[in-house]
C-alpha cells in the first residue's frame, strides 16, 4: 500500500451502494427547484410581484408572521423554561404533545382548530358568547393557525438551548440572593438567546410558508386571509401557473436565507 493510498481519508471512498441512492435522493429534492427556476416567467416577474393582490399578500403575511413570532416567543421561552428546568409530573407526555403539530397533517390540525376555537367550539363558543369574538376566518385565527404550527419549532429550539446551558451561573444569582424572574431576566434568558432567536427565526419561516391550517381555519380571503401560500394556490386554480411560480420562488428565496443564516448554528452545534 502506497504512503498516498495509506493516508486517504476512509470517508472519501464512497461505495457505489451509498453512491447511487444518495444521487437519488439528491435528485428527488433539487428537481422540483430546478422545475420552478426553468419555468418561471423571469422577465415578467417584477409585474407579477408588484401587482396589487400578491403584494396584498405578502404585507399580509409578513404581518401575521411577525405577530405570530411574537407570541410564540411570549409564550414559547416561558413553556421551554418549564420543560427543561423543572419536574413539572407529566412532562414527558406534555413535551410530546407540544411537538404533535410537527408531524399532525396541517388540515387535521386546521379541523382541530375549529372545534376549539369555533363558534361552537370548546374554547370558541365562550368567546363568541362572552366577547362576541370570532376567530375563524378572520386575520387573528390566521395569527392563531400559525401559531399552532410553528410554536413547536421555538419550543424544541430553546428546550435544546437550555438543557446545554451551564447551571452553575443561574446557582451563583440565586445564592446571592436573586430571585427567580431576576435569574430567569438577567442570567439565563441572556445565555439563551442564540436558541431564542434560532427557534424565532425557524417559528417565522414556518408560519411565512403554513398553508394548511390557515386555510382550514381560516379561510383564504383576500386582505383579510390571504397569505402567499394561499396566494399561490388561487392562482393554480383559476389557470395562472406563473403567478403561482412566481409566489413560490418567493417562498423558495425565504427559505433558502432562513438555512444560509441559520447554517452556521447547525454546523456548529452552537
Amino acid at each position: 500500500m502506497s504512503p498516498a493510498t495509506a493516508a486517504r481519508p476512509a470517508d472519501a471512498r464512497v461505495p457505489v451502494g451509498l453512491l447511487v441512492p444518495s444521487l437519488v435522493g439528491l435528485a428527488l429534492m433539487l428537481l422540483p427547484l430546478a422545475g420552478l427556476a426553468a419555468r418561471a416567467p423571469w422577465t415578467r416577474l417584477p409585474d407579477i410581484l408588484g401587482s396589487e393582490d400578491v403584494l396584498t399578500s405578502l404585507r399580509l403575511s409578513l404581518a401575521t408572521s411577525t405577530v405570530t413570532t411574537v407570541l410564540c416567543v411570549a409564550c414559547g421561552v416561558p413553556l421551554a423554561w418549564l420543560l427543561a428546568r423543572t419536574t413539572l409530573p407529566g412532562r414527558a407526555i406534555l413535551r410530546g404533545l407540544i411537538t404533535v403539530p410537527l408531524v399532525l397533517p396541517p388540515v387535521i390540525g386546521g379541523v382541530a382548530l375549529l372545534v376549539a376555537f369555533g363558534r361552537t367550539g370548546l374554547v370558541g363558543e365562550w368567546l363568541y358568547e362572552t366577547f362576541g369574538l370570532s376567530l375563524p376566518f378572520t386575520t387573528a385565527g390566521v395569527v392563531v393557525a400559525q401559531s399552532f404550527v410553528a410554536m413547536p419549532f421555538l419550543v424544541v429550539a430553546v428546550e435544546g438551548a437550555l438543557r446545554t446551558t451551564d447551571r452553575r451561573f443561574e446557582d451563583v444569582a440565586a445564592t446571592l440572593g436573586a430571585s427567580g424572574w431576576t435569574t430567569f431576566r438577567r442570567v439565563t434568558l441572556p445565555s439563551v438567546a442564540p436558541g431564542v432567536l434560532a427557534g424565532a427565526v425557524l417559528c417565522w419561516a414556518r408560519a411565512l410558508g403554513e398553508f394548511g391550517a390557515t386555510i382550514t381555519f381560516a379561510g383564504s380571503f383576500p386582505g383579510t386571509t390571504q397569505t402567499l401560500p394561499l396566494a399561490a394556490y388561487g392562482a393554480i386554480n383559476r389557470g395562472d401557473a406563473e403567478t403561482a411560480i412566481g409566489l413560490s420562488l418567493v417562498m423558495v428565496a425565504v427559505s433558502i436565507a432562513i438555512l444560509v443564516t441559520l447554517r452556521k448554528r447547525w454546523v456548529s452545534g452552537r
